[in-house]
């Protein structure tokens, strides 16, 4: 933990005002501007591209293996009902732990690096994908699961072929929350190790609050955030085309 405050305090200490020079500034930067759309447009490539694209990777990438971990834990629940109880438990207890305090805590264990970033975002997934899934799962009437049996389903077809396709909007909710939650968490994450748009939004602080970085920075994570929500409802209703049919009748 002290290895991980320390390499934060180095990277984001505050040195005074750093205003970034590109060439000839612009009174716009030189004055510290509300938003200097020349020096973001000539920085995009160099400083908000990259950073961009990584803070993707790391919602995708903790996303998806909490998904994966989240979905397996709630068939299992859905089979056997006692489990409901102690994954909730648990998964809630990791949802509640500080972020940046589980980035540090995990510093002597798996050192600085993305590892370190992935256990604590990936975890802060678990509790609402797994709610969810399970949620969906349960919330699929009886009388069509009777109906599946009825029509000679065996209990894996009708789970595969009938149920989760039911439980797909709920899920997919859960989905979208897990999404923006750790599009928002993975900015803190800079703190321990550079990476992502956090980067640049406590590279702007160490530069004397530069506001047009901070800006940019932040508005991108929003950004992403809804960009990334409404790319998932877009996904929800290709892949549930049955509940577009059910509103237009």
């Amino acid at each position: 933990m002290t290895l991980g405050i320390v390499r934060a305090s180095v990277l984001y200490a505050d040195k005074g005002p750093k205003i970034p020079d590109f060439g000839k500034t612009s009174d716009c930067v030189k004055n510290n501007g509300s938003f200097c759309w020349a020096w973001f447009r000539h920085n995009w490539s160099s400083q908000f591209e990259p950073r961009l694209w990584e803070h993707i990777e790391l919602t995708v990438v903790s996303v998806g293996v909490g998904f994966v971990i989240a979905f397996v834990l709630a068939l299992l629940a859905y089979r056997a009902r006692w489990l409901a109880g102690p994954v909730t438990f648990v998964t809630s207890v990791l949802y509640t732990i500080p972020s940046l305090a589980a980035f540090l805590i995990l510093v002597p264990i798996t050192g600085l690096g993305r590892m370190t970033l992935y256990i604590p975002l990936t975890s802060y997934t678990l509790l609402i994908l797994f709610t969810n899934t399970l949620a969906g799962l349960t919330g699929v009437p009886d009388e069509i699961k009777d109906a599946a049996r009825g029509n000679g389903l065996t209990p894996m077809q009708s789970l595969w072929q009938v149920e989760l396709p039911l439980a797909i909007p709920t899920i997919m909710a859960g989905v979208r929350v897990a999404v923006v939650t750790i599009v928002s968490l993975a900015t803190i994450a800079a703190a321990v190790e550079p990476v992502g748009l956090g980067e640049r939004i406590f590279d702007a602080l160490n530069k004397g609050n530069f506001h047009t970085q901070f800006i940019a920075a932040g508005v991108l994570c929003v950004l992403l955030a809804l960009v990334a929500d409404g790319l998932l409802v877009l996904l929800q209703r290709v892949v549930t085309p049955w509940t577009r049919a059910r509103r237009t009748r």
